[in-house]
């Protein structure tokens, strides 16, 4: 089976109905798809492995079937192995090794974006002027989006290999040009 971002998107939209899920999958695919780049990995493969990172959620949300409860569902729809390991790999509770830069990256952007997002929902321009120092800010305030896990933040740094105000400053720049589908103010200009 060809690993397609379109591909991606019908299994995700089949199984997601949350305007919510969809938005955090779009902001991660962002992220995901500019480390690819950067790593000189397959942008389209690496992109369409972040839309499915939690395709299941709405069906599992819970640890104890997201995402492993998923992988039947991806393996029965043909995909490869590759990114069905990396789709488990970002659920630490499940104890898989990330060894391999897209299983990293994955990690790594998960978290963040969907706390960079929840800065950008707080501030009238939204992402356009949000600096690492204001993102630090706001994970030091344990209520502020108390959903999201900080020590996945920096550790995700950590598994990248970046400085944290780096991959704060990559993701939050990866995440400005979607910005309008992430719900936030578009970048003007």
């Amino acid at each position: 089976m060809d690993v397609t971002r379109d591909r991606a998107w019908k299994t995700l939209t089949a199984y997601t109905a949350s305007e919510g899920l969809l938005r955090h999958a779009l902001a991660v695919e962002a992220a995901v798809g500019a480390y690819a780049v950067t790593f000189d990995g397959d942008e389209i493969f690496w992109r369409a492995t972040a839309l499915l990172h939690d395709f299941d959620y709405e069906m599992h949300p819970t640890l104890d079937k997201h995402p492993q409860d998923g992988a039947p569902i991806l393996r029965e729809e043909g995909y490869p192995e590759e990114l069905i390991e990396a789709v488990l790999s970002h659920a630490d509770h499940l104890e898989m090794p990330r060894d391999t830069p897209l299983k990293r990256t994955l990690f790594g952007c998960d978290e963040l974006s969907g706390f960079i997002q929840a800065c950008g929902l707080v501030r009238p321009e939204g992402i356009e002027t949000l600096t690492p120092k204001s993102v630090r800010k706001k994970l030091k305030q344990p209520s502020f989006a108390a959903g999201v896990n900080r020590d996945d933040v920096v550790n995700g740094a950590e598994e990248i290999g970046v400085d944290l105000n780096e991959h704060i400053e990559f993701v939050t720049a990866a995440l400005r040009p979607i910005a309008g589908e992430l719900g936030l103010p578009a970048p003007s200009g």
